[in-house]
C-alpha cells in the first residue's frame, strides 16, 4: 500500500461539497424515487403502487442489515472505495429497474438498490468522515446533511420532468448515468483514509469517567431513540396531507403546510451548524425529540390555523435528528469503531422506518387523527431515553482480537 498523508490533502469545504453532492444523488435516486415513479411503474407493470413501496421497505431492511458490516469495513479500510462501489451498485439496480416487466425483476432491482443504500447513504458517509477527521468530524457531518437535505427538493422535480417527457424507464436510466458521470468521480475524489496505526488514539483511562455509562447500555438507548424517531418521521411523512385535512385544513392549506417541512429541516440544520454546534449534541437531540409532541399539541388546540406550526416543528426535529445519527455516537464513543457502532445503532431504525407508513396508516384507518397522539407518545419515549444518556463518554466494551483497533 502506498503511503498516505497523515490527514486529508483537501480542505473540509471541498470534501463536504463532494460528499454532500454525492449523497444528494444517492438519496434522490433511491429513497425518494418511489414518491414520483411508484404510480407509473405500477401502471406499466399492471400492479398496485403498494408493490413498489413494499419493495422500498424491503430495500430499507436490507440496507439496515448490511449496516454493521459496511461500518466495520469503513472502520478498517476507510469509506472512499465502498462509497464508489455503492455508485456502481446503484447503477446496476436502476438499470435493472428500467427494464422490469414483472414482479420478479422489480424485486431484484430493489434488492440491488437496498444493497446500494446500505453501502452509500448517511451512515456510510458519516463513518467515512469519522475515519478522515476523527473526533473533529461533527461540522463536516452537519455540512453533508445540509447539502443532502435538498435531495427531494432537487430530485423530485427532475424525476417528475424526466418521467413526463420520456417515461419512468428513461428516468431510471438518467439517474444511473448521473451516478457514473458525477457521483462516482466525487466519491473517488475523497482522500484515502489514514492507516489505523497512524490515527491518533485516545489516552488510556485508568478508571471510568464519573459520568460514564457502559457502551452496551448507551447503544441500546441510542438505538431505541433513533428507531422511535424513524418511526415518527417515516410514518408522518406518509400520512401528513391526509392527517392535516382530517384536522380541518383544506387541501391547499395542507399542501402549503407540507411544503414547509423541507425548509424547516434545512433551517434546523443551519441552527445546528451555528449556535447549537457550541453545545453537546445531546442537548439538540433532546430538543428535537420534543418538537413533534409540541407540534401535535399546537395542532390539536389550534386546528388548521396552526397546521404550519406543526409541520415546521416536525421538520425541524427531523433535521436535527439526522445530524445526531452521526454526531451523538461520535461524541459518546469516539471515532474508533464508529462505523460498526453506527451500523448497529441504525439497524432498528431502518426496520421501524420501513414499517411505519403501514402501521400509522392502519392507525389512521381505525382511530383517525388520534394516530398523531401515538406519534407524540413515541417521541416522548425517545426523549426519556435521551434523558437517561449521560454526556460523559461511554466506557467501551473490551475489544476482541481481530475486531476494533
Amino acid at each position: 500500500m502506498s503511503r498516505v498523508p497523515a490527514g486529508p490533502a483537501r480542505g473540509p469545504f471541498a470534501i463536504v461539497l463532494a460528499l454532500g453532492t454525492a449523497q444528494t444523488i444517492a438519496w434522490a435516486s433511491s429513497y425518494y424515487l418511489p414518491a414520483i415513479l411508484a404510480a407509473p411503474i405500477a401502471r406499466d407493470l399492471g400492479l398496485a403502487p403498494t408493490w413498489v413501496f413494499g419493495a422500498l421497505s424491503g430495500a430499507l431492511v436490507i440496507s439496515g442489515l448490511l449496516g454493521p458490516r459496511v461500518g466495520h469495513a469503513i472502520d478498517t479500510f476507510g469509506g472512499r472505495s465502498l462509497l464508489a462501489i455503492s455508485n456502481l451498485v446503484f447503477v446496476a439496480g436502476l438499470l435493472l429497474l428500467s427494464v422490469a416487466h414483472g414482479v420478479a425483476v422489480l424485486i431484484a432491482a430493489w434488492v440491488l438498490l437496498g444493497i446500494g443504500m446500505g453501502m452509500g447513504l448517511y451512515e456510510a458517509a458519516f463513518a467515512t468522515l469519522a475515519r478522515i477527521y476523527g473526533t473533529n468530524a461533527r461540522r463536516t457531518i452537519t455540512g453533508i446533511t445540509l447539502l443532502a437535505g435538498f435531495a427531494s427538493t432537487l430530485g423530485w422535480p427532475l424525476t417528475t420532468w424526466l418521467e413526463s417527457e420520456y417515461g419512468w424507464r428513461v428516468a431510471c436510466q438518467v439517474w444511473a448515468v448521473i451516478h457514473i458521470v458525477l457521483a462516482l468521480p466525487l466519491n473517488l475524489s475523497l482522500p484515502r483514509a489514514v492507516p489505523l496505526d497512524q490515527m491518533p488514539q485516545p489516552a488510556a483511562r485508568a478508571s471510568p469517567e464519573p459520568g460514564a455509562q457502559s457502551e452496551t447500555f448507551a447503544m441500546v438507548l441510542l438505538a431505541y431513540m433513533f428507531a422511535a424517531a424513524s418511526f415518527v418521521s417515516s410514518g408522518i411523512s406518509a400520512i401528513l396531507p391526509t392527517m392535516l385535512v382530517a384536522f380541518g385544513a383544506t387541501p391547499a392549506q395542507a399542501l402549503l403546510a407540507g411544503a414547509l417541512v423541507g425548509p424547516a429541516q434545512v433551517g434546523a440544520r443551519l441552527l445546528e451548524a451555528g449556535w447549537l454546534g457550541r453545545f453537546h449534541p445531546l442537548l439538540s437531540a433532546r430538543l428535537a425529540m420534543l418538537m413533534n409532541p409540541i407540534g401535535v399539541v399546537a395542532l390539536v388546540l389550534g386546528g388548521p390555523l396552526l397546521a404550519s406550526t406543526f409541520t415546521v416543528l416536525y421538520g425541524a426535529g427531523n433535521g436535527i435528528i439526522t445530524i445526531a445519527r452521526g454526531t451523538l455516537p461520535l461524541v459518546l464513543f469516539g471515532p474508533a469503531g464508529f462505523g460498526r457502532r453506527v451500523g448497529m445503532i441504525s439497524l432498528p431504525s431502518r426496520i421501524t422506518g420501513a414499517a411505519a407508513p403501514l402501521a400509522l396508516g392502519l392507525m389512521v384507518e381505525h382511530i383517525g387523527s388520534n394516530a398523531l397522539w401515538i406519534s407524540a407518545l413515541v417521541s416522548v419515549s425517545a426523549f426519556v431515553a435521551l434523558l437517561l444518556l449521560r454526556t460523559g463518554q461511554a466506557t467501551p466494551a473490551p475489544v476482541q482480537a481481530g475486531g476494533q483497533h
